[in-house]
């Protein structure tokens, strides 16, 4: 560790989530122009050389979270039509609500929204799928989240692209906008689903994706009935359906995969496509429970995701984590599957991986960036600690992070975003939300 830091954290437990998952009981970390420069034991080095130190008073420092899988600008709808079946859910609440109130004033207040609520509970980086993807892209820039985002692409009229016949090219555009403007954001592209998505549609999508060398997104057997609904029968399983049109891949993020086979898990292996695991969505809307053990045992990268508030209904990855462990236990009546470190793997490096991101994030090591979070255990629910891991996957709730850093970037500070006034954020949402429910059938 230099003389020369720009922030140590001292004082800490570090839970380094690196190849060995090694936990550094009284640790350090000492980040200089935005990388982690040190991680080690506290006291190694001198804290009079960094230009600020903060005291993590016996706190955990760990990777932030990466949420694998939300559409930030649904919080908008956060409860909005609740207890209903998929098909309801979106047909006659979302896609009309989306039509008549998502354009790009009520997008970038949403995900403002959004980025507050991960940053304060611990998540620093996302990766989104909606539309109107450059005014979510203006607002994650502001909030300073890192974050993947991907244009929406679907076959029928959207709000951002009335002609369907263009949404290749509006996805296209916004990833040309995007691509290198901003180092905290990757543009992707995401298609909806197959069952929304024309086959043309699909390959065109993921071709412009290859070439542009960005992450192509999917929504993939999220219910049991998607083959039916995508027009392919029972005769072939979506993910064969996709795998045929060249579709999946490694470079291809395939969201919740709840109703695969074992045949669908080799084909995920053979072709590397990578899972975002979204357990507390598919719980609420009864879709499934997603095969996720057999998924690691079979080598497939699955990290986590939240899905968005309109499903979920908050983005607290803490809260995820304690749903992926438990969910699986209780499913396969054992209590030792999706232990404590395969779930916080699964919420920073794991889920990083997926994104493309591993290189960079995703673990406390010297040379990746000082994507950080501090975790406040003077607590009465996380007292006392034995086993750090544990805490964070049962015990450790999104309120409890005091400090985030992104880039070495000072986002939250004792609790409090330091540069976005979120009261007013909230104020504008709920402006907005009064007139989202004059027009909801379920309110009226």
């Amino acid at each position: 560790m230099g003389q020369a830091a720009d922030i140590l954290i001292r004082n800490a437990v570090v839970v380094t989530v690196n190849p060995d998952f090694e936990i550094i009981e009284n640790g350090a970390v000492a980040i200089k122009d935005g990388r982690i420069d040190f991680v080690g034991s506290d006291g190694a080095g001198n804290p009079a050389g960094a230009r600020q130190v903060i005291d993590a008073c016996g706190g955990i420092v760990m990777p932030g979270l990466v949420n694998t899988h939300t559409h930030l600008p649904m919080s908008l709808f956060r409860g909005l039509a609740d207890d209903l079946v998929l098909d309801k859910w979106l047909t006659s609440h979302i896609f009309p609500a989306e039509a008549a109130h998502i354009h790009p004033d009520t997008v970038q207040a949403a995900t403002l929204l959004s980025c507050a609520e991960m940053l304060l509970s611990g998540t620093t980086a996302c990766c989104d799928g909606y539309f109107y993807e450059n005014f979510v892209a203006e607002a994650v820039a502001k909030a300073g989240i890192r974050a993947v985002l991907g244009q929406g692409v679907i076959d029928f009229p959207a709000p951002d692209c009335p002609e369907p016949e263009k949404n290749i090219d509006t996805a296209q555009a916004f990833v040309n906008q995007w691509k290198g403007k901003n180092a905290r954001i990757s543009p992707s592209i995401f298609c909806h689903s197959p069952y929304t998505c024309s086959v043309r549609t699909l390959q065109r999508a993921k071709q412009a994706a290859d070439k542009a060398g960005v992450l192509f997104q999917i929504h993939v057997a999220e219910t049991r009935n998607e083959g039916e609904n995508t027009g392919i029968g029972q005769l072939r399983s979506v993910a064969a359906y996709l795998a045929d049109l060249g579709v999946l891949g490694p470079n291809t993020l395939a969201s919740h995969c709840v109703w695969l086979s074992p045949e669908d898990i080799a084909i995920f292996q053979d072709t590397g496509t990578k899972v975002s695991h979204n357990p507390e969505s598919n719980m609420k809307l009864a879709s499934g429970i997603a095969p996720v053990p057999a998924m690691l045992a079979a080598g497939i990268c699955a990290g986590l995701g939240t899905d968005g508030c309109a499903s979920n209904n908050n983005l607290d990855m803490f809260e995820i984590m304690e749903y992926a462990a438990k969910l699986h236990k209780v499913s396969a009546m054992d209590p030792i599957v999706m232990d404590a470190e395969t779930v916080v793997r699964m919420a920073t490096i794991q889920g990083a991986e997926s994104l493309g991101l591993g290189h960079l994030i995703g673990s406390v090591e010297p040379g990746k960036a000082a994507d950080l979070i501090v975790i406040d255990t003077r607590q009465p629910h996380l007292c006392p600690l034995y086993h750090p891991e544990s805490h964070l996957v049962y015990a450790v709730r999104g309120a409890d992070v005091s400090h985030v850093l992104v880039d070495g970037q000072l986002l939250v500070e004792r609790g409090r975003l330091v540069d976005m006034d979120v009261t007013a954020v909230m104020a504008e949402v709920s402006r907005i939300g009064q007139k989202v429910a004059k027009t909801d059938k379920h309110h009226q």
